[in-house]
């Protein structure tokens, strides 16, 4: 079976943890996750401050309710996983689905400026497949209509854009850390931004709320006489988690960026003269990508996954449209966005994929 994702770790990870469990003592948020915090912030770069948490989606959460009031509105796409919407509702909030661009696969936002009411406080973009190319046009956006701008920057750790990492600019970024990301602790995930309120409030609220223990954590100390002012969750980093993430980081640069780069274009190169699929064009100078997807053509979608199930490839529809789902079902509908989801499917993408992987799935593919 070819793997549509996977994590890639190895003996160095294993070590890690092991010093973690028989040497530290102490397998919660510690000293661990004050270095790993420190060493994505000189990785990122900009001078941006780095809260690590225990999921993408708990920084997103963090992330929006550092920025708003309950009822308050999120621009948001709804082609995206389920967990960006949850981060929002989490907050309190209210996501209002928007429609994607049909070329680039991230928020639109000609339709995007017709859902802003009194409400609208926040635009959520998602970096979908990595693509960061609307990421101007986003700040913009945001600044025109004076907006919060929280990045959903799952699939673009190590992105690039005018010389600068995706996180060492803009207003609130947040990384997601899962098994299958560009790196993994584990599960974990991020916040970057130089807005000191919203530092401290994301800071206090991944530790229940109590003011100001992160320094104290850091130490392997803990606050035993402290205040809470706001509603805080369990949501920090453990240094085991950490301990992982400080190993996958050392590795990106040398290791997984260039492999993740290397396959999309090679896939690129198989597969562009195939008039049965769209690629979405990419500049893989910059972009480091998370996931592939393809748009299938002529109605074949069906045919390529029966094709992929049949020679155990794995494969991946992402995402089923949210404003279609019963917890988040909107009004009206988003023609774009569900015509996209009739026809995308993402290949597998991971470090570990060989030539002899990537050529045999193409095969498959321009065989349709």
């Amino acid at each position: 079976m070819i793997r549509l994702s996977k994590s890639v770790v190895g003996v160095r990870e294993s070590e890690a943890v092991a010093q973690v469990i028989e040497k530290s003592g102490y397998l919660g948020m510690g000293e661990t996750v004050g270095l790993f915090e420190k060493e994505l912030e000189q990785y990122i770069g900009g001078g941006y401050r780095c809260i690590c948490v225990n999921s993408g989606t708990a920084a997103l959460h963090l992330a929006i309710q550092a920025v708003t009031h309950p009822g308050d509105e999120v621009l948001v796409p709804s082609f995206t996983f389920v967990s960006t919407y949850q981060a929002i509702t989490a907050a309190g909030c209210v996501p209002v689905s928007c429609e994607v661009d049909p070329e680039t696969l991230t928020l639109d936002l000609n339709d995007a400026e017709k859902r802003i009411t009194s409400k609208t406080k926040v635009l959520l973009p998602v970096y979908y497949a990595s693509n960061i190319s609307q990421i101007d046009a986003y700040q913009q956006f945001a600044k025109t209509h004076r907006l919060r701008l929280v990045e959903d920057a799952a699939h673009a750790f190590g992105c690039v854009h005018n010389g600068r990492k995706v996180g060492s600019f803009g207003d609130v970024v947040c990384f997601s850390f899962d098994g299958i990301k560009n790196i993994t602790s584990g599960e974990g995930g991020a916040v970057f931004t130089n807005d000191p309120d919203v530092i401290q409030a994301v800071s206090d609220a991944r530790l229940l709320g109590v003011c100001k223990d992160s320094e104290k954590r850091y130490k392997g100390e803990r606050s035993w006489d402290f205040d809470v002012v706001a509603q805080g969750y369990r949501y920090h980093m453990s240094n085991i988690f950490a301990a992982i993430g400080r190993v996958q980081l050392s590795r990106f640069e040398s290791e997984f960026a260039p492999k993740r780069k290397y396959i999309a274009r090679k896939y690129t190169s198989l597969l562009q003269g195939n008039k049965n699929v769209r690629l979405i064009p990419m500049d893989y100078e910059q972009i480091v990508p998370h996931v592939f997807p393809l748009l299938v053509q002529n109605g074949l979608r069906d045919k390529l996954v029966e094709l992929l199930k049949a020679h155990d490839i794995q494969f991946g529809i992402q995402y089923r449209p949210n404003h279609l789902l019963t917890y988040f079902k909107s009004a009206y509908a988003l023609p774009v966005t569900e015509d996209i989801y009739s026809k995308v499917i993402s290949i597998p993408m991971h470090p570990e994929l060989t030539d002899k992987d990537i050529e045999s799935i193409c095969s498959i593919i321009n065989s349709l």
